[in-house]
This record gives C-alpha cells, sequence and structure tokens, in this order.
C-alpha cells in the first residue's frame, strides 16, 4: 500500500477553527456577491426584453399636403427690420435666429402642423 503524501495529510485534516471562520466568512461573501451579480444580470434581462416587447412612441410627422409630390408652403411673418442670422427643422418645427435693428436677438419657432407660432424667445444683452 503507498504511503500519503504530506498534501493528502494536510487536505484530509480538519481546520483549525480560525480557519474555519475565515473559510465561512468566505462563503457567505462569495454567495452575497453572487446573488447581487444575479440580480443585476435579470434586471439588464428584463429592461432588454421590456424595450423589446414595448412599442415605440411614434414621432411626430410633419404636416403633409393631400397630394403626393405637391411642395408644402406657408409664410412666416417676423418683424420688420429683422434679419435671418440661422434656421433649424427638427420634425414639424421651425427654428428660426433673427437679430433685430437695436442689436438684440430672437428666436421664433414655428409650427407646421399648427400653422402657429409656437415660441418667441427675446434674447438681449446685458452688462456683467
Amino acid at each position: 500500500m503507498a504511503k500519503p503524501t504530506l498534501n493528502e495529510i494536510e487536505d484530509e485534516a480538519p481546520l483549525d477553527p480560525a480557519a474555519e471562520r475565515v473559510r465561512r466568512k468566505l462563503v457567505r461573501f462569495m454567495g452575497i456577491n453572487l446573488a447581487i451579480l444575479f440580480a443585476a444580470v435579470m434586471a439588464v434581462v428584463l429592461t432588454v426584453v421590456y424595450r423589446s416587447v414595448t412599442p415605440e412612441p411614434a414621432e411626430p410627422q410633419m404636416a403633409s399636403s393631400s397630394v403626393p409630390g405637391e411642395v408644402l408652403s406657408g409664410e412666416v411673418a417676423i418683424p420688420a427690420g429683422a434679419r435671418i442670422v440661422s434656421h433649424a427643422l427638427s420634425g414639424s418645427r421651425l427654428s428660426l435666429l433673427l437679430r433685430l435693428d437695436g442689436g438684440d436677438s430672437l428666436i421664433l419657432v414655428y409650427d407646421f402642423a399648427s400653422g402657429e407660432p409656437a415660441a418667441r424667445i427675446a434674447i438681449s444683452e446685458e452688462e456683467l
């Protein structure tokens, strides 16, 4: 019969109480971390499933004419003497940055769907 090696004897020997406490703490720590990791993975999976099942809200459509190929037209009133510095189009809204005669600026936002101004924002310079 083969004589047991030193490693086999150490593996089978019971741990002293201090080492056993450390081992129990380590096992508890590992269990808690695995539970937290499992909860985080489940949260990600549930989020992905929720987003894939829930329909996305429809983006606002620009007002369109009833005849295909017809160009949408309209009129935008700006203050007398104002210059258009820049413009931007987002969805059914048109934003105009105007420079007024006195040096102040004005942002006008028009909504194509309603044909009415949506916002009027005055920008004035003040001394600090």
